[in-house]
């Protein structure tokens, strides 16, 4: 199991209280994901969120207009976090998740996460807002990504 000292080291989970960071990490699962393997795909139903432990991690979407996809983002950074598609609706991952390298991840399953927020309003909204941070992060490096391939 993580340990909540390991947990706060995540940005999306910095200053929330020990107690809530337990019961994350209750419900939270460490996996080892080799090279090449994909996490999760672009359109699947999601029901998890994702953080990177140590690897790296790379993002794609595919476009119509092209047979190959293309790479919106990088997740190389120890405590970054991806995979927020299970946490706001309509929970289907946006982009495909595939292991740059031999990657650790942990995995938080969304239901139960959400859950906790909810029994814990002011620190749900803290964790929220953050998500939105992270979406926005997203949404600016894929449309700079999309630019560059017109």
């Amino acid at each position: 199991m993580i340990s909540t000292d390991t947990l706060s080291k995540f940005s999306l989970f910095a200053g929330l209280p020990e107690t809530l960071l337990a019961e994350i990490a209750a419900i939270s699962t460490e996996t080892a994901v080799p090279k090449g393997e994909f996490i999760f795909r672009e359109g699947e139903s999601a029901d998890k969120l994702h953080f990177l432990i140590k690897g790296s991690v790379v993002l794609r979407v595919k476009l119509t207009s092209r047979p190959e996809s293309i790479t919106v983002s990088f997740v190389s950074s120890p405590y970054q976090s991806f995979g927020w598609s299970g946490v706001v609706a309509p929970h289907h991952y946006t982009s495909s998740a595939e292991s740059d390298e031999d990657s650790s991840l942990l995995i938080i399953p969304a239901q139960p996460f959400l859950e906790l927020l909810e029994k814990s309003p002011e620190h749900g909204f803290t964790v929220m807002k953050r998500i939105a941070e992270i979406i926005a992060d997203r949404l600016r490096n894929s449309r700079q990504a999309l630019l560059k391939t017109m």
